[in-house]
Order: structure tokens, then C-alpha cells, then sequence
């Protein structure tokens, strides 16, 4: 039986679609029923991550002249974020915490949200109408998680459901190290051969970035390249930040690296030396001079860096123009972590100049340094390991999670491209 209210009312309820949790790259359908005819309510989403940390969003709306709230038709009235935003409860989430960046570290766990529904637009919340819990995923149904250390190499490869043979990524972080797996467990679903690499403070690695060997990737690369359910003769690279510099270095000094995404990649050399075989490529300068300090102990270090196209600092370019690789660059056009326009049109230039094919660069306005994938809150000031305190890396909320959407359908689009897969993106909406 139904519950019913002074009103005769169905009580109200939440109905999410999907039901039962979707992929944490997927959007959520959220409806509430059984509300008054233009009811006025506010409503809440909450998450913890695994070390504890809150993260919260609330938007103020109304319910329809039949008692039904569709956040897919109704705008938001004020909160976290205003106007018609499906997905705002997700994407518009801030840490209780300051300085947190939301990531996973246990991807054959969901992250769990809870929702709720309260009576009015009060700030503190009036009484709670309805509740529902929604769990987010990482892993399709099917897809494989497997450890790897093999040599030197300390990763995780992640498997598409299936006996088949897929086009092989690997897929790398910045600085901070360790082994985060959230973004290769959800590309595997795509049809994707994903290796999650760790490259330092993981294991046995080094637990600095003072010198890095090439040759540990190239080991990886070589891994990949004879697994047996991985196809082709090349392998892909994705890397964001200090991976995607990375990615440029693995690009320019190794074979079989078909195609690489470049997420906000540095084109110098950043943070210490890097070293394959009898080349050395010094790091570029930095003054901290230029680290400008705002409110709330914050710095800003777009500008710490050196021009890499000056004097000595010309040392810490990577060479990207010796590069056969076809290059995509997502360049977030408020990133404070760098200068991450200037470098891909930099890196841009020089392969053109070489008779290269020109690499294509997508800008996202109002858009930061940790362009995740889609609907992970934007982290607007985080520990930035180097500078040993915590700095803004920039973008606006809900531009960032456009930015987002996007930029995982265009990878997805480019790898299955130029890596031969076939195609298997679920569409992404915002």
C-alpha cells in the first residue's frame, strides 16, 4: 500500500534512471513524484570518498502544476548552480574539506550518492520529503582488472568484456604519483586495452620525479604490444598534466606509439631531468617570484614557469618534431597549472614546421587543469606536491563539466580512429 499525506497524496518519491547505478562517465534521469502542485523544494546530493572526505551540492526548484519534478525539464531556482542542469547535483559538488580533489581509488567500487528531498527553499533545509541512494560505477559489466608487474612495470590493465583482441592504451597522471585506475577502467567499456601506469611513489618505483628513465615506459610499451588480446602494431597514449608531458616525451623517443591525447601536457621538460638512453633533457627554470599568493593561503603558479623558448631554457624542449605520432591536444583555457594553449600551439608548430601532419587542439573556455571525465566535480584549488602547498588550477563549474563531456567523447572518438577499434561510446549528455 501507499502512504499518503493530509492531502491524499502519493508520498513523495525519487525515481532515478537508470534504477540500478549507472557508469560514473553516464548521465542519471532524476524525477521526484507525488509533490503539490508547484511545490516549492530543494534538493541535496551527497558523497564521501573513500578517505572520508564530504562532498555536497542543493539546488532550489519547483515542482509542476502536477506535482512532478523532472530535472531534465525543471531549472534550477538557485544553489549550487542555476538553470536547467540534469546532472548539476553531480558535477556541482564541493568538497566540506578544503583543497580536496575528488578521485577513486578502488574502481570495483562505486561511489555512492545519497539524495534528498526537502520541503521548501529554506538555506538550512525544511522537513525531509523523500530519500534515494544512487550508485556511480566504474566498471562495465565484462570489463577485466589486471594487476601487472612484469619487470620493471607496475600497473593495471583493464580488459573489454570478451575474447577478442582491442586497440591497447596506456594511460597516465601527473604529479603525485601512485596508481589511479578511475580513468582507464572506464575506457576499457569503450573497447579499449587500457594499462593504468604508475611511474613513481607506487611499490618499488622511485618515490620522486628528480630523473626519469624512458626506458620504463618503453618496457610498458612493449607489454602491451605483445599481450595477447591487444591488436595492432601500435599502442596509444593518454596522459593529462605531467602525463601528458610524458606523453610527448614517450611520443617523440619510443616506437609503436600510434596515436596520443595530450590533456593539458607541458612541451618542456618540468620538475626534474628526463633521460632515454644518451639524451638528456634538462628541466626548464622557474622563478618563485612569479607565484602570485591570493586569498585563503592560495597561490597561483601559471606564471612560475620559464619561457622554454628562451636562452637556456630551450634545453627543456621536448623534440615532439621528430615525432610520426597523431597527436589530439584538450587544452583547458583557464588551466593555472601552465600554460597548456602555449605549449600544444608551441608543439603544433614545431611538427608543422617539420613537415608533420598537423595535430588537432581543442580549446575549452572557462576550462581548468583536471579535465576528468564527465561529471567529476571541478577541483578548483588542490596540494600541489611540488610547490608544497595548495594552488588554483582554475575554470568555472559548469563550463568545466562541458568541457568534460566533450573532451571524453572526442578521445574515444580519436583513439577508435586512429587505433582501428570499433566503436562502442555510449553517448554523453549534460
Amino acid at each position: 500500500m501507499h502512504a499518503f499525506t493530509t492531502q491524499n497524496r502519493m508520498a513523495p518519491t525519487v525515481i532515478l534512471e537508470p534504477a540500478v547505478g549507472c557508469l560514473c562517465d553516464q548521465p542519471v534521469h532524476i524525477t521526484v513524484r507525488g509533490l503539490g502542485p508547484e511545490q516549492p523544494v530543494t534538493l541535496r546530493a551527497a558523497l564521501r570518498d573513500e578517505k572520508g572526505a564530504l562532498f555536497r551540492a542543493h539546488a532550489r526548484y519547483r515542482a509542476d502544476a502536477h506535482g512532478v519534478l523532472d530535472l531534465e525539464r525543471a531549472p534550477a531556482l538557485g544553489g549550487s548552480f542555476t538553470g536547467l542542469e540534469p546532472m548539476g547535483l553531480i558535477w556541482a559538488m564541493e568538497p566540506e574539506r578544503p583543497f580536496w580533489r575528488l578521485v577513486k581509488r578502488d574502481v570495483q567500487t562505486p561511489f555512492v550518492v545519497e539524495l534528498e528531498v526537502l520541503d521548501g527553499h529554506e538555506p538550512d533545509g525544511g522537513r525531509l520529503l523523500a530519500q534515494a541512494v544512487h550508485e556511480r560505477h566504474f566498471m562495465a559489466p565484462g570489463v577485466r582488472r589486471v594487476p601487472v608487474r612484469e619487470g620493471r612495470v607496475r600497473a593495471t590493465l583493464f580488459l573489454p568484456p570478451g575474447n577478442g583482441s582491442f586497440p591497447g592504451i596506456i594511460d597516465l597522471f601527473g604529479l603525485g604519483g601512485g596508481l589511479l585506475e578511475y580513468r582507464a577502467s572506464l575506457l576499457a567499456g569503450k573497447g579499449f586495452a587500457v594499462m593504468a601506469l604508475a611511474y613513481y611513489n607506487y611499490d618499488d618505483l622511485p618515490k620522486d620525479v628528480d630523473i626519469i628513465h624512458l626506458e620504463y615506459f618503453e618496457e610498458a610499451v612493449n607489454y602491451l604490444l605483445s599481450h595477447p588480446q591487444v591488436k595492432g602494431s601500435g599502442v596509444g597514449v593518454l596522459g593529462i598534466s605531467k602525463g601528458g608531458e610524458l606523453g610527448f616525451a614517450m611520443a617523440t623517443f619510443l616506437k609503436n606509439i600510434t596515436a596520443a591525447v595530450i590533456i593539458n601536457g607541458s612541451v618542456a621538460n618540468v620538475g626534474g631531468t628526463l633521460q632515454y638512453r644518451d639524451e638528456t633533457i634538462l628541466p626548464v627554470g622557474m622563478s618563485t617570484k612569479r607565484i602570485k599568493r591570493i586569498k585563503d593561503g592560495l597561490k597561483d603558479i601559471v606564471d612560475a614557469l620559464n619561457n622554454p623558448l628562451e636562452g637556456a631554457d630551450q634545453k627543456s624542449l621536448i623534440p615532439v618534431e621528430r615525432s610520426d605520432t597523431t597527436f589530439l591536444f584538450l587544452v583547458g583555457q583557464d588551466d593555472h597549472n601552465w600554460k597548456s594553449e602555449f605549449y600544444a600551439r608551441e608543439a603544433s608548430k614545431r611538427l608543422q614546421a617539420h613537415g608533420k601532419e598537423k595535430p588537432q587542439i581543442i580549446c575549452y573556455p572557462e576550462t581548468g587543469h583536471y579535465i576528468e571525465p564527465p561529471y567529476f566535480p571541478l577541483c578548483k584549488a588542490s596540494l600541489h606536491s611540488l610547490v608544497g602547498g595548495p594552488v588554483i588550477w582554475g575554470g568555472e563549474p559548469r563550463a568545466h563539466a562541458m568541457a568534460q563531456v566533450d573532451a571524453w567523447q572526442q578521445l574515444q572518438t580519436f583513439f577508435h580512429k586512429h587505433l582501428g577499434g570499433e566503436k562502442k561510446t555510449i553517448p554523453a549528455k549534460l
